[in-house]
């Protein structure tokens, strides 16, 4: 049973290692291409929720709270299913991972827009499908940090993984025209159309994503990335080969007895916070408290998106020209989200809403890619999934849940730690931000012990 999703690997062809570096382009693109397309679609039927809330509210008489629990669901699931589904896919075929879950995924959403309506039932139904929905997905990124990190040499990882991540902000910014453009076009404008024309379109991509490629380059005969660019085993990865440790020993060793990796868990919680908090609310924010247009506020959620794309790989190639200083160059990007959230909070046109938007997407999801590079520079290859699940398990459980339910608490004015209103809101991504820096300012530390030992060998 789900035998496709088993790691292939073939013997090492009998060819010299220039001819088989030749042959690498081809089958990479095709593994890379399959993990950011399916991930990109993956936002298409999930940040289709942010779009819709507006509509939801006007439609279904929904309360904030309401979409708050929605996306409490998702977060809690995608959350546990991090760590779970990503342990699970460790050792496996770590590229079919991804248009599979997608496929699941999309089914799911497609019983979320059955069950939508006003009422007590339907938003059991709609917290169901799509908590189910985030379980599915949970494991969509690790996955793809796993293929990716088993592909490509480390002196460039931090470009490569900079450039799939762009299929986040591609995902979200896309979101909003492929919902609204499901719902006015098949739907007659109907809120319910934003959803059931994304979920088809990544069942397509999900089919034909199961066709095409593998998670590493041992899987057509070409030897090991390291072997093909000429390049170092990680201490981790040869401890791992030496001491011949188990899937669990090595999630023991390397992750939970981890205190960088543990670092990264606590930074990515506060740093989600901050992003989902921008990302969840930024519509509503616009919309009924500066006053802005719905068409606004929706383009200034696809703005963050937007200026993520362009953010998300400057930030890795900077990480990779600062030689393989993550932390560093994500507290960079975090002090200076704080002086671009002051310009949000305050924004008095649309123009200066939307520049912010678009400056805040280019700064939030620097660090965020630059957190996942980092944890893959502290484990084995074997882990790096598990690695990336479990910081992506606190982030969701903790950051992401906190930034939908808590902040939307807030915001409809019922205090926690005594903070109220949009003011406690904004008091509260400000704090994050600062937690945030605190704790990757160890991690960078610890980066900087790393690579003044590799130069010293």
């Amino acid at each position: 049973m789900l035998k496709f999703l088993n790691e292939v690997r073939k013997p090492t062809l009998d060819l010299p290692v220039e001819e088989r570096r030749k042959m690498w382009f081809k089958p990479f693109m095709q593994s890379y291409l399959v993990v950011f397309i399916g991930y990109m679609a993956m936002y298409l039927i999930r940040k289709n929720f942010n779009v819709a809330q507006n509509d939801m509210i006007e439609t279904y008489g929904l309360t904030k709270t309401d979409l708050g629990l929605i996306g409490l669901g998702f977060s809690i699931t995608y959350g546990i299913g991090k760590t779970v589904v990503s342990y699970y896919a460790d050792g496996k075929n770590t590229k079919q991972f991804v248009p599979f879950m997608l496929i699941l995924s999309a089914i799911c959403m497609l019983g979320f827009s059955a069950s939508m309506g006003g009422g007590s039932v339907a938003l059991f139904g709609m917290i169901a499908f799509y908590a189910l929905s985030g379980f599915f997905q949970s494991t969509g990124g690790s996955s793809s940090y796993s293929t990716i990190t088993k592909w490509t040499p480390r002196k460039k990882r931090g470009a490569y993984l900079g450039m799939w991540n762009l299929s986040h902000n591609a995902g979200g910014a896309g979101a909003a025209a492929v919902a609204l453009f499901g719902a006015n076009v098949f739907f007659d404008g109907h809120v319910i159309g934003m959803f059931i024309f994304p979920s088809i379109i990544a069942l397509i991509i999900g089919f034909i994503g199961l066709r095409y490629g593998s998670d590493s380059p041992e899987a057509y005969g070409l030897g090991k990335a390291e072997e093909l660019f000429d390049e170092e085993v990680s201490e981790e990865d040869r401890l791992a080969e030496e001491e011949q440790l188990t899937k669990w020993q090595i999630f023991q060793k390397y992750v939970l007895k981890n205190k960088v990796i543990w670092l990264l868990c606590f930074a990515n919680i506060f740093l989600y916070i901050v992003r989902i908090g921008i990302d969840q609310w930024s519509p509503v924010y616009a919309y009924e408290q500066l006053g802005f247009s719905k068409d606004a506020a929706i383009s200034g959620f696809a703005l963050f998106e937007v200026g993520a794309l362009v953010g998300t790989f400057l930030w890795g190639w900077l990480s990779d020209l600062a030689n393989g200083r993550r932390a560093l160059m994500a507290c960079i990007a975090l002090g200076l989200i704080i002086f671009a959230l002051q310009y949000y909070q305050y924004a008095t046109n649309e123009i200066a809403y939307l520049v912010t938007l678009f400056a805040l997407g280019f700064l939030v999801f620097g660090p965020q890619l630059l957190i996942g590079v980092a944890a893959v520079g502290f484990v084995p290859k074997k882990g790096v999934a598990v690695a990336d699940g479990i910081k992506g398990t606190f982030a969701y459980l903790i950051g992401d849940s906190f930034a939908k339910l808590g902040l939307g608490m807030i915001a409809d004015g019922t205090p926690i730690f005594g903070l109220t209103g949009w003011a406690g809101t904004f008091a509260a991504l400000d704090i994050s931000v600062v937690c945030c820096i605190v704790l990757l300012a160890f991690v960078a530390i610890a980066e900087e012990k790393k690579i003044r030992k590799l130069k010293g060998k």
